[in-house]
This record gives structure tokens, sequence and C-alpha cells, in this order.
């Protein structure tokens, strides 16, 4: 088992570093205090290759894998959660799901434009009503001849005002039947189909996150990725790749959170020594420093099964699962070190705080990672 990095994911490295301190960390703040989505940093993001990492070269993409794919959104995340979700969700949902399962017309339409960047793309499964319960979903389409009409919401959508282009699950069966949901491509500009109010966050502010309306939405049969039936498998075939990159969105802000604490404590003096020099400050720092490199070693481990194309199901969901909930307590353990300070703006531990607690909720809750795990186990 080779644990060290390559060529590519050391390239890959320096180049976001340089990029964030450069584009992303003189105006973080000022996007998460008043919710902008800095759409202009996903275009240039974009001319670095970084929105089309795992799309193939003859698509305009990276043509890059997991590896490559985790590296990115981890060293992103340790600057700003919000930019880290909002590559992630652009790549692994919306982008992943037409090259997964797009038609070679569908392909060269809209990857080139995604890959790129000069398209921006959301996904939508989640609906007020049905969260954790995707097979309860109560948008529907109805087919009209070569059409079919939507109509429903969706929430909690990534660049859902913003995107070009959305790829929607809907129902066009029975309630609750797992072959009754279709996967559609719908263009920003459709007839029918907007977007609806965007949702004050506690964190990930950066990221813009809004409903998805649809009022007799027409759209053609030409925009259905796969067959009629296929979008709820398609979905969990997605979500398998999503969590790998969710549990990179926690690895990285699990990392910057514990940079942060560890610099703090080396220069912060009380009693006329550094406050790393107690164990109980050092005691943490250990248990954050070991939680982070278990959860680096599901999180590469589920990556590299990806590119080999096996089965990640159960391992995307450990990765996800644990990387999650080490980055809520190693950004609460941060918030401690820095005392009084951490609970102030002018320090870098409450906004690690507070953009990672979606990391246990996003693209399936904590809760779900278990059952999905438990199942894998018990078969």
């Amino acid at each position: 088992m080779e644990l060290k990095a390559t060529e590519n994911q050391r390239m890959i490295a320096d180049m976001v570093r340089d990029f964030g301190a450069k584009h992303i960390k003189p105006k973080m703040r000022e996007w998460d205090e008043s919710q902008e989505f800095p759409v202009e940093v996903f275009k240039q993001l974009g001319e670095l290759g970084l929105m089309g990492v795992l799309v193939p070269t003859e698509y305009g993409g990276s043509g890059f894998g997991y590896l490559e794919y985790v590296t990115a959104i981890a060293e992103l995340s340790k600057i700003d959660g919000s930019i880290g979700l909002s590559m992630a969700a652009h790549n692994s949902l919306c982008t992943g799901h037409i090259l997964q399962f797009g038609n070679e017309e569908q392909k060269q339409k809209y990857l080139p434009k995604l890959a790129t960047a000069e398209w921006i793309g959301a996904w939508g499964l989640t609906e007020p009503n049905t969260g954790s319960d995707a097979g309860n979903m109560r948008t529907v389409a109805v087919q009209d001849g070569e059409y079919w009409v939507i109509n429903g919401a969706k929430n909690f959508i990534t660049h859902g005002k913003t995107g070009n282009v959305a790829v929607v699950i809907v129902r066009t069966g029975e309630v609750g039947d797992s072959h009754g949901m279709t996967a559609f491509v719908i263009e920003k500009g459709t007839p029918g189909f907007s977007a609806g109010r965007k949702e004050d966050k506690l964190g990930m502010r950066a990221s813009e996150t809004t409903e998805l309306i649809f009022q007799d939405c027409r759209v053609h049969q030409s925009q259905i990725l796969g067959n009629v039936g296929e979008g709820f498998i398609q979905a969990m075939k997605v979500l398998d790749g999503g969590r790998i990159s969710i549990a990179a969105l926690s690895l990285g802000i699990a990392q910057g959170a514990f940079e942060a604490a560890l610099a703090y404590s080396q220069e912060r003096s009380q009693f006329n020594k550094p406050i790393s020099s107690f164990q109980g400050i050092a005691f943490k720092l250990a248990d954050m420093a070991t939680e982070i490199e278990a959860a680096s070693l599901l999180t590469y481990q589920a990556a590299d099964m990806k590119n080999r194309g096996l089965n990640v199901n159960k391992e995307s969901a450990m990765a996800k699962l644990y990387a999650s909930e080490v980055s809520v307590r190693v950004a609460n353990e941060a918030v401690q070190i820095f005392g009084g300070y951490g609970f102030t703006k002018d320090y870098p531990a409450e906004k690690y705080y507070r953009d990672a607690k979606l990391c246990t909720i996003g693209e399936g809750t904590s809760e779900i990672q278990k059952l999905v795990i438990s199942r894998a186990i018990l078969k």
C-alpha cells in the first residue's frame, strides 16, 4: 500500500495553496458575512482545471482520478470550507452525474462547459419533506408526448440560483418505488424553472444554497439521463462517489482547524510558557492529529478503491461518517484551545467550527451513513 503523495497530488496541493493565498484568504471573511457566492473564484478554479478534475481531457477536463480530487478538495477546504464544498458539489454531483450516466450527445454538450466553469452546475434530490427519505419525493414529472411536465420543489440545493444547469431527480412512477424516479438535465432559463429562497446558514455561507421551483416546466425527453425510472438508482451511485468528496471536505476543515490551533498554542503564552507545553493542551493536539490521520487513511482508501473501479458503497460511507465527525470534534477543540479568542471572528477557529457541522448532514447524515454501513456488513 503506497501512502506517499504522487507528483500530481503535490503539484495540485501547491497550486491550491498559492491560489488560496491570493484569491480566497483576502476576501473569505467578507463573503462569509455577506453570504456572497464568489462566482468569479470558481471561474478561476475552472481555468486551473479544478472544476472538471475527474472529467476526461476529451471533454475539456483534467482527466485526473480520485486521489488528486481528494487532495484538491482538502487543500481548498483547509482555507475555506465554503469554497471546498461548492467545488466538490459541482464536480461530484451535477458534472459527475452527467459523466457517469449521460449519453455521448449529453456529455459533449454539457461537460466542456462544466469542466471549465463556463457553466456552474447544481444537483437536486432533497425536498422540503423528504431529506433522508428521498424515495418519498413529491416533485412529479408527467409525460406529454415528447415532453415531460414537472411540478414541485427541491430545497437545500447548492448553486440553485447561480447554476446554469441542474441535474434533477423527480418522480415519474409510484411513490416509494425506487424505480419510479428519473433524472433530467434542465438548463437555467427553461420556462417554469426558477430559483426560490436562498437559505441563511450557520456556516458554509459563501456556498450558495437555495430552493428550486418547478411550475409546469416542460422538458424534452432528450434531457433524460439514462432511462426513465433509473434516477434514484443513479443518484445513489453518484452519492457513493460524492461521499468521498465530503470526507475530503471534512478532512480539509479538520486539518485547517488543527494547524491554526497548533500554531496558536505555540504562540500563546500563559504562566510564562507556551500553552502547548501544558499537558491539557498537548493531549488535545495529540488526539486531534491522530483522528485526522485516521480520517485521511479512510478517505484515501475509498478514493483508491474508486479509482480501481471497485464498489465503494461501504468504504465511502465509512470515510464520510468518520471524517465528518472528526471535523466537528477537531473544530470544537480548536475553539477551546483558542479560548476566548476562539469565540471571536478575529481568529479562524470559529469559522471552522461553524463550517464543520454541515459535513455531518450534507450528502447523507451521519445516521444514514451508519445505515449504509450496517446494511453492507449485515448482508
